[in-house]
């Protein structure tokens, strides 16, 4: 069964979804000069799913639950990606009907952490639910910032993005980047709704930025998990890194993300020297 806030985020991203399409990439005229809101209208995407449009209306208004088929023909209408299609399902309570295990604690296990120890010149953390940096070695203090000296609560990544001066400037793309975290957000918000600090996150993060406020609404999904980062670091400059993350092997939903550069290019030559400036610091985690 869906939560009524599962309902509502439903319909909010259906609404949102159609708001980004346009006509012509529906296959249909856009002959009426006379159209008063963006996007496809409520019709337009009643008549793609084949459903009635009080049906399609009452869906936005969270006041009927999808069925499996429903749900694949407005993929289709909607253009949804994979991401996009494992969010609808989420929402709708449809993606997986096994029951959820419980969710381990947020620690890290001592392989994770003997890893970053010993990945010296690469800077790596380990990430958890909502983006909450866990761990990290001395090339990633090096890199982003010392997240030692912050307060455990504050050691998100999202929450850096947004609000810390220095990792904000770090950023080359920084609207980019900051659109994408938000999305991975997004992606894991689906999963767990009425996660508190979840909510307690975004809402901070909505007060506080309008681009975050922009963003979250737009419902955006993305679970990449490869990339190019392109940074500007203070001390050492321009630096184009290759970002990857892998998902840990004990099912607790921690992710390991790490930043190379190709050997011998100049990135690979500032990740040496920043690397060499905090050379002989341990890795540390949260509980720490």
């Amino acid at each position: 069964m869906t939560s009524d806030s599962d309902s509502r985020a439903l319909g909010a991203f259906l609404k949102a979804r159609r708001a980004q399409l346009t006509p012509r990439e529906c296959g249909l005229p856009e002959a009426d000069s006379g159209r008063r809101v963006a996007g496809l209208r409520r019709e337009e995407v009643a008549g793609l799913a084949a459903i009635s449009v009080d049906y399609y209306t009452r869906l936005e208004q969270g006041r009927v639950r999808a069925s499996v088929p429903v749900l694949s023909t407005l993929a289709r209408a909607l253009r949804l990606d994979e991401d996009q299609q494992r969010y609808l399902y989420e929402l709708a309570g449809r993606a997986d009907a096994r029951p959820r295990r419980r969710r381990p604690a947020e620690r890290v296990r001592p392989p994770m952490r003997r890893l970053l120890d010993q990945l010296t010149q690469s800077p790596a953390l380990v990430l958890g639910k909502r983006l909450d940096v866990l761990a990290w070695n001395p090339a990633a203090v090096a890199l982003y910032t010392d997240f030692a000296a912050l307060p455990a609560n504050r050691r998100n990544y999202l929450r850096l993005v947004f609000t810390h001066p220095e990792v904000r400037r770090l950023h080359r793309n920084w609207d980019h980047d900051a659109r994408e975290a938000v999305a991975a957000l997004r992606m894991e918000a689906a999963a767990d709704p009425d996660d508190p600090e979840l909510a307690q996150l975004v809402g901070e993060l909505s007060l506080q930025d309008p681009d975050f406020l922009t963003w979250w609404a737009e419902h955006r999904v993305n679970s990449a998990s490869y990339g190019t980062k392109h940074y500007r670091h203070r001390l050492v400059g321009d630096l184009t890194l290759d970002c990857d993350t892998w998902a840990g092997p004990d099912g607790s939903g921690q992710r390991l993300m790490i930043l190379t550069a190709e050997p011998g290019s100049p990135s690979h030559d500032a990740l040496r020297i920043l690397a060499s400036w905090h050379a002989g610091q341990p890795a540390a985690d949260r509980a720490e």
